[in-house]
């Protein structure tokens, strides 16, 4: 494993997926509704959720007000539950109510770009993935492994500085080294295991916006 990803692991020995899910399907709702919201909070709502509805026919079934309620916790739940309508319908309409695994597929869908694409990838398929969310854009960024201003230009980065075995580690890896310790603000750098990689040590918080021009 390549050496930054062994001090990560030796720090993160249990980083996976913290989202709750049973299927390829349940997993894509889970990731849509991620967006700006914690994964705590989505288990609880999806705990609810898939109760009511857990098949793109019952998704597209479900009054829209409905759905609204049921995710409102989550934040941004009126664009969430557009999203989530209109992608169980391209899922009806397109691929017979199954979760397609290629990412031409998958960006195919409403509502799903490439992050929650490689997210799906990645896990429900084990394909080699790595989704850029704002924790890996700034991780990547202050490790140097990429000064690029888009998440499509840092994934191209990382996957370049990876083998294609590590990329699912090295996106759980730096999503809980982001949580845990590489934060927005504040980084506490002095408790930093991978300190001595670091390009900006104590100036960390000197990291572009994700999609910052």
């Amino acid at each position: 494993m390549n050496l930054l990803l062994e001090e990560l692991d030796k720090a993160y020995p249990d980083a996976t997926c913290e989202l709750n899910y049973g299927n390829s399907f349940e997993l894509l709702i889970s990731v849509i509704l991620s967006a700006q919201c914690t994964d705590k909070r989505v288990n609880i709502v999806t705990e609810k959720l898939f109760k009511v509805a857990d098949t793109p026919e019952e998704f597209c079934a479900l009054e829209t007000d409905k759905l609204e309620e049921l995710i409102r916790s989550c934040g941004l739940y009126k664009a969430k539950a557009k999203n989530i309508k209109s992608c169980c319908r391209d899922l009806v309409d397109k691929f017979g109510g199954q979760v397609p695994s290629t990412m031409e597929e998958l960006t195919s869908l409403a509502g799903v770009g490439r992050k929650t694409a490689n997210v799906v990838l990645s896990i429900a398929f084990d394909k080699p993935a790595i989704a850029v969310d704002t924790h890996v854009f700034r991780v990547a960024h202050r490790l140097g492994l990429s000064d690029g201003n888009t998440p499509d230009a840092v994934e191209r980065d990382l996957c370049a500085a990876f083998e294609e075995s590590e990329y699912k580690s090295a996106h759980f890896l730096f999503i809980h080294h982001g949580r845990a310790c590489c934060h927005a603000r504040n980084p506490e750098c002095d408790e930093c295991v991978v300190a001595k990689f670091c390009k900006y040590g104590s100036g960390a918080v000197n990291v572009p916006a994700v999609g910052q021009k």
